[in-house]
C-alpha cells in the first residue's frame, strides 16, 4: 500500500530543450501523471526528480552542454540520484564508449552508462522507419510501436547493463540502475508506457532513496 500523499506528488521531469521534440516529451510526461519543466541551464537541473534527455543531432547537443555548463551539471545531478532517460541522440550522449570511425565525428558525451554504442546504425534519415518491438520488463505482451529516425544502437553493454529490448538483433532499449535508454522515440506515438516505466518504476523508487 502507498504512503498517503505519495501518489497524489507529481514527479517533476525536466527535459532538455536544446533539440528534439521535447514539447512532445512535456506532453507525454504530463499525461503520464508527472509534472514537466523544460531545461536549459545547470540552475535548471538542481530542482528536477527526473531528466530526459531528447534525441536531435547529437554531435551538436554534446557541443551545447559543454558550452554551457550543462555537461557537469547532468553529472552531479545523475552523482546525487537523479535518474535520467536518454532517447535516441539521449542514448549517445549517456554512452561512456562511441564506436570509432567515421560516425564518431568529435562526439562529446557525459559518459554515465556502461555501453557502446554505435551512431546511425541503421542509416540516415531516409532510412526512418517503424518497427514492433517487445519489452517484456514493461510489458510481456504488447509491443510497441517504435519510431527509429537515425537512430543508434547498443554494440556492448557492461555486465551492471539489463537488455530490455532488440530490434533486427540489434540492442535498442536497455537499463543500469537510474539510467533508462531507447534508440527509439516513444515521445512521438501516443504510447506513454515508456514513460510511464521511468517516472514510476525508475523516477519514484528513487526519492526515498534520496
Amino acid at each position: 500500500m502507498s504512503e498517503p500523499g505519495k501518489l497524489a506528488y507529481k514527479i517533476k521531469i525536466g527535459v532538455l530543450a536544446m533539440q528534439g521534440d521535447f514539447d512532445a516529451h512535456c506532453k507525454t510526461v504530463e499525461d503520464a501523471g508527472g509534472y514537466p519543466f523544460l531545461v536549459r541551464t545547470p540552475q535548471e537541473i538542481v530542482s528536477a526528480d527526473g531528466l530526459i534527455l531528447p534525441g536531435g543531432e547529437s554531435t551538436t547537443i554534446g557541443k551545447l552542454l559543454v558550452r554551457y555548463g550543462l555537461d557537469k551539471a547532468l553529472k552531479e545531478a545523475h552523482s546525487s540520484g537523479t535518474p535520467v532517460y536518454g532517447t535516441c541522440a539521449g542514448m549517445i550522449l549517456l554512452a561512456k564508449r562511441i564506436e570509432s570511425g567515421a560516425e564518431r565525428g568529435g562526439q562529446t558525451t557525459l559518459g554515465l552508462m556502461d555501453i557502446t554504442v554505435a551512431r546511425n546504425a541503421f542509416g540516415r534519415q531516409v532510412d526512418s522507419f517503424e518497427s514492433d518491438i517487445l519489452v517484456p520488463e514493461i510489458d510481456e505482451k504488447e509491443p510497441f510501436r517504435a519510431v527509429f529516425i537515425r537512430a543508434p544502437i547498443i554494440t556492448e553493454a557492461g555486465p551492471s547493463v539489463n537488455i530490455l529490448g532488440c530490434v533486427q538483433d540489434k540492442i535498442v532499449v536497455a537499463r543500469q540502475g537510474n539510467l533508462l535508454v531507447s534508440a527509439f522515440h516513444p515521445e512521438l506515438t501516443n504510447d506513454g508506457r515508456m514513460h510511464r516505466y521511468f517516472l514510476n518504476e525508475i523516477v519514484r523508487p528513487s526519492l526515498t532513496e534520496r
